[in-house]
């Protein structure tokens, strides 16, 4: 709708525009415009914060009106600026894919879940008045309705969700180790194909939907993800989530959900793609090769044996035993035994052999040093699930339609990233050996900003100890480096 010419008329300040708003968009507000930016070839302004509004017939400077109707002049700023500095590579990555007020959108709600975690779609807009975004990217519409439909149309344009995915994978090395797992999220909604009851829905009690992970170890973030019917396994999807991503190259390295083999043919057209995936204990191929027979102790590792076997040209088995773990299962087993108030001497040989093993298949020929290694780091996607869960609290879907829960899944998936990123910066301090990650996140919180009449905004009053972690991660300016003082002149001997 067009503001009126008799509104636009109306003396304001220069360098200022008005903004309808309103349910019947009868209000007018006066924003300052603050510069501009050149994208994709041509300048684009840039509005600031709200000066003022024009009420009947006059402006209005912010400061003289009701306190209901003026804006936030008190906003979070430490948790934004450190979650922005570390996310701002994302942005090109979005604009690749998507227009800069779409990008904007998804780019706030991602910095938003991650700073506030288990946040309502329909606190968004509220929260993003109240922080800092709202000053480094004024202007973007986070009201609820606008929430629900964007998630919906993110839904329904999945195609650009999957070449924003595909294109983070062409990021993938040779040499990059590539985790694979999947979760499940509780979603009872009734109106969505993805929502169905999944292998733990007995212990449960709740419906789910299945998003599977890619984990780039090296570079440790997440690469790419997709949505799955709580009700498929993860074997099932598997190969499909290879394709869609173009996920074809470096080494994947899986666990006992997933068979390999379900996705031969895939493997067999990608020379530059390998699996490393753990046998069952029942495999045929670990007693016709004799796995647990073993002729060397690994390298590297205290207390561990190994063998390695060629069982053709492009595939090898490796084992290993761990004395540590071969003990507790050991004592684990016998516990289990004695509760039963039986023992079987025969069943208890025969178990023994298998306390504290892994047997693995592997498509590439490696060092066993490197292949244990590979394995034994899959706890770091355990700690991509862990964040994804709790940390961000998206352990359940808030959206209904199939449209809306990709949309949204999409936005968890980079607000993980953002959660990563940031773990990342925070690896290459010290702070994580004092605090935990949820504390560094609450610390940062606490560093707000104020704008005082005629002033700039200025950093509230914080206790030394928080501002050394602001220091710490460059969002304040740390304290010079006193030069050392050159040594004087050494002192006359008197007795000369």
């Amino acid at each position: 709708m067009a503001i009126p010419v008799e509104i636009l008329n109306v003396e304001r300040p220069k360098n200022t525009v008005v903004a309808a708003y309103g349910k019947n968009k009868d209000k007018y507000s006066v924003i300052q415009r603050v510069g501009c930016k050149y994208v994709n070839g041509r300048n684009v302004p840039v509005n600031g914060p709200t000066i003022g509004h024009i009420i009947n017939g006059k402006y209005v400077p912010i400061e003289t009106i009701d306190i209901a109707a003026a804006s936030t002049d008190l906003k979070d700023w430490a948790n934004i600026v450190f979650c922005d500095g570390s996310f701002k590579e994302i942005m090109d990555e979005l604009l690749e894919v998507y227009s800069l007020n779409d990008t904007l959108k998804i780019y706030c709600i991602a910095i938003l879940r991650v700073c506030y975690p288990g946040i309502k779609d329909y606190e968004l807009k509220e929260q993003y008045d109240n922080c800092f975004l709202s000053e480094l990217y004024p202007g973007v519409a986070l009201s609820r309705n606008t929430v629900s439909d964007f998630q919906s149309e993110l839904g329904r344009t999945y195609s650009r969700v999957v070449t924003f995915m595909q294109n983070r994978v062409k990021s993938i090395r040779m040499d990059h180790h590539i985790l694979i797992d999947g979760t499940l999220k509780s979603d009872e909604s009734d109106v969505n194909s993805l929502s169905n009851f999944s292998r733990k829905a007995k212990t449960k009690g709740t419906r789910d939907i299945s998003v599977l992970y890619a984990f780039d170890l090296e570079d440790m973030e997440p690469i790419c993800s997709s949505c799955y019917p709580g009700n498929m396994l993860d074997q099932t999807s598997f190969e499909h989530f290879l394709k869609q991503n173009r996920v074809e190259k470096g080494l994947l390295v899986g666990d006992k959900g997933f068979q390999f083999s379900s996705a031969g043919n895939y493997f067999n057209e990608h020379k530059d793609l390998h699996y490393l995936n753990p046998l069952k204990r029942n495999s045929k191929l670990i007693m016709k090769y004799s796995m647990y027979e073993y002729d060397g102790i690994l390298k590297g590792y205290s207390g561990i044996t190994h063998k390695k076997v060629k069982v053709s040209d492009k595939k090898y088995l490796y084992s290993f035993r761990n004395t540590r773990k071969a003990a507790k299962e050991e004592k684990d087993y016998l516990d289990r035994e004695k509760k039963k108030g039986i023992f079987d001497q025969k069943a208890f040989e025969s178990k023994q052999k298998e306390f504290g093993t892994i047997v693995l298949e592997c498509t590439k020929d490696l060092p066993p040093e490197i292949v244990y290694k590979a394995y034994d780091s899959r706890w770091e996607i355990e700690l991509v699930m862990r964040y994804y869960k709790s940390a961000c609290e998206f352990d359940e879907t808030r959206v209904h339609s199939d449209y809306s829960v990709l949309g949204s899944e999409f936005i968890d998936f980079l607000s993980s990233l953002l959660t990563f990123k940031n773990l990342k910066i925070l690896d290459k301090t010290n702070l994580l050996e004092k605090y935990t990650y949820k504390k560094i996140m609450s610390i940062l919180d606490r560093g707000k900003k104020i704008k005082l009449a005629n002033k700039d905004w200025e950093l509230i009053k914080m206790n030394p100890s928080q501002i050394d972690v602001l220091k710490e991660l460059d969002i304040l300016p740390k304290d010079p480096v006193k030069p050392k003082r050159k040594p004087g002149r050494p002192p006359k001997n008197s007795a000369i």
